[in-house]
């Protein structure tokens, strides 16, 4: 069986992954001593307690990242004769059915103790020999889980687009709004020092339909990779222009009268199927698809491979 020909980034890719991967390992780094610090410090606060969540959860699309970017690498066999380049869409989707559960299941627990309008109390904790309000580290807790993940996000995102990667440009734009999850926990604290019993409940709802919201908007970005859809920009916004950039450079050639392109995303690299048209008695045809193929990927680095059929006519396509 054919495999696909191995993939090496150029140096400069290369050392942009680099640095994304330094990025991430800052953040794992980061999250785990916020979700330590939000675990001592949990108390009754429901708030508390889905923030504390939303940071767990948090290490997934930094997991994949790491784990996508490892595997990807290995070359293409006979057993996986297109490589691995998909490895880190899998490790997307699982994190995002993990986050869309999660955030449901947390929300109609929020929504219960709404429902039952359970009294959450902060107590106070001894610390060098003081009596402190324990909502006082609660909030230094969240401001710890907050902060230097808006900076982080703000880093990662132009490697993202530089490297064309889905799941880290996902991780850069969750630890960007990281601030607001800390941001509603901290409002809830402040509702229970307040009297305001509901405020904690409702606090963690908001932060639960956050989680919620990512998770579907993510596995809906994860399943459109994994069937093929057609390739989308980073934001998933618009189409990439890289099909219509192809078409319009093998229309522009003399000896072909028109083209169909077909182009699908595996990880960050694409492969188009590209039917055309030559003209009639073109000669040397087998010469000029082979070196034609070859200036084809330099369009774009993530253009990976390009296979060129001749065709007497385009078939119509079939009725849906």
């Amino acid at each position: 069986m054919r495999t696909a020909a191995p993939f090496d980034l150029p140096p400069e890719k290369k050392r942009a992954l680099a640095r994304g991967k330094r990025l991430t390992w800052w953040t794992l780094a980061h999250h785990a001593s916020a979700i330590t610090l939000l675990y001592f410090t949990l108390g009754n606060s429901q708030a508390m307690k889905v923030a504390w969540m939303e940071d767990l959860l948090s290490l997934i699309p930094a997991i994949a990242f790491l784990v996508g970017a490892r595997v990807s690498q290995r070359r293409p066999n006979p057993e996986y004769p297109y490589g691995y380049l998909r490895a880190t869409t899998v490790a997307y989707l699982v994190g995002s059915v993990a986050l869309l559960v999660l955030g449901t299941f947390l929300f109609f627990d929020s929504a219960l103790k709404l429902v039952k309008a359970e009294h959450p109390t902060i107590g106070s904790v001894e610390l060098f020999g003081h009596s402190v309000w324990l909502g006082w580290l609660m909030m230094l807790a969240l401001l710890w889980s907050g902060t230097p993940t808006v900076l982080f996000g703000r880093w990662k995102l132009p490697v993202a687009h530089e490297l064309h990667d889905k799941v880290l440009y996902a991780e850069a734009v969750m630890n960007k709004a990281d601030w607001m999850t800390a941001g509603a926990a901290l409002l809830g604290v402040v509702g229970i020092g307040l009297g305001w019993w509901w405020a904690d409940a409702v606090a963690a709802g908001v932060i639960a339909i956050d989680i919620a919201h990512d998770g579907k908007k993510h596995l809906c970005a994860a399943l459109g990779d994994l069937m093929d859809r057609a390739p989308r920009t980073l934001d998933y916004k618009h189409h990439v222009e890289l099909p219509e950039r192809i078409r319009q450079t093998l229309e522009s050639l003399d000896w072909v009268e028109g083209a169909r392109v077909r182009v699908r995303e595996d990880g960050h690299l694409f492969f188009a199927d590209v039917e055309l048209v030559p003209r009639r008695d073109t000669p040397d045809l087998v010469k000029r698809l082979t070196r034609t193929a070859q200036d084809l990927r330099r369009l774009d680095w993530r253009l990976h491979e390009v296979l060129l059929v001749p065709v007497e006519r385009f078939t119509p396509p079939r009725p849906a």
